[in-house]
């Protein structure tokens, strides 16, 4: 009887761990002002998703700082633009802003920053980019988001 309820037990819980490898991405931004994936892929079957950003330079954030963001890729630049104004203090995003999915805070060298978010503010088929929105850093610091692959 024990033999057979580990086995159970074993079943139930490896779908889980299967998943959740699945539903989650780490991505580095560097001191070269790069991050080190250029799309990331969510599948339909993530209820939510999580993106571990890792600062692996040893420069501080109010000189490389990164974060990770998530928007369409048509209202990129204007979240862009609206948090450059709204500052570091910010981490170069507007408070508010619903144009903006998600996003980790501005990590210098050496930090680390999770988010998870919801899949259902996402829509399989619409084209969404992840930036930097540290001033001028999402001219390199940029890639895509695709859902329901």
């Amino acid at each position: 009887m024990t033999r057979q309820l580990l086995l159970l037990t074993l079943l139930a819980v490896a779908p889980t761990a299967w998943s959740a490898q699945r539903c989650a991405v780490e991505i580095h931004g560097t001191d070269q002002m790069t991050f080190d994936k250029a799309a990331i892929s969510v599948p339909v079957a993530c209820s939510s998703f999580t993106v571990t950003l890792t600062h692996p330079g040893d420069m501080p954030k109010n000189v490389m700082g990164h974060n990770w963001v998530l928007s369409t890729e048509a209202d990129m630049q204007g979240v862009l633009d609206d948090g450059h104004k709204a500052g570091e203090v910010q981490d170069y995003i507007k408070p508010g802003d619903t144009r903006v999915i998600a996003h980790t805070r501005l990590i210098g060298g050496g930090e680390r920053d999770s988010i998870t978010f919801d899949t259902r503010l996402l829509k399989a088929g619409t084209a969404y980019s992840f930036y930097c929105s540290f001033p001028f850093h999402s001219t390199l610091m940029k890639g895509t988001l695709a859902f329901g692959s």
